[in-house]
């Protein structure tokens, strides 16, 4: 595993946190799956909601140069994919993530620690909320997180 993927993981998730999104999980599913390292899943209000969070991953990460290699039901906002590579990004409506329990599909993986920040509001101008924040990605690319 690498220590930009849980980077990434952890800007993901604090921008799902601060979009008030709840029940906010992360599944280390490294050697268990051949299509991710980690699964970041959390629900939404509503399928409003939902799309919104979506929609503030792909916004942000995508001004910093990371685009998902897949999405999916970005639009109904019921379930909402997110493939960034390392990362797999699950938004639900409440009713759904229960249906679907991925988290005892994935039983056998470890629960990682977040580091999200609840002691700030979130600001358009650092929705991040960490300027020195780093990332490479798979093919080496290094890209910074800063304050605009």
């Amino acid at each position: 595993m690498k220590e930009n993927s849980l980077v990434l993981l952890n800007a993901m998730a604090q921008i799902i946190y601060d979009k008030k999104g709840l029940n906010i999980l992360a599944v280390n599913v490294h050697g268990l799956s051949s299509m991710t390292d980690y699964l970041l899943i959390a629900e939404g209000n509503v399928d409003r909601h939902v799309s919104a969070m979506a929609h503030a991953i792909v916004a942000i990460l995508g001004e910093r140069g990371m685009y998902p290699i897949q999405s999916e039901g970005i639009k109904t906002g019921d379930w909402v994919v997110l493939d960034y590579g390392e990362v797999m990004v699950h938004l639900f409506m409440p009713g759904l993530r229960e249906k679907y329990s991925l988290e005892r599909l994935w039983s056998d993986s470890k629960i990682v620690d977040l580091e999200i920040d609840a002691s700030q509001a979130w600001q358009a101008d650092n929705p991040i909320h960490n300027p020195m924040l780093q990332y490479c990605d798979r093919e080496g690319r290094v890209f910074f997180f800063k304050d605009k």
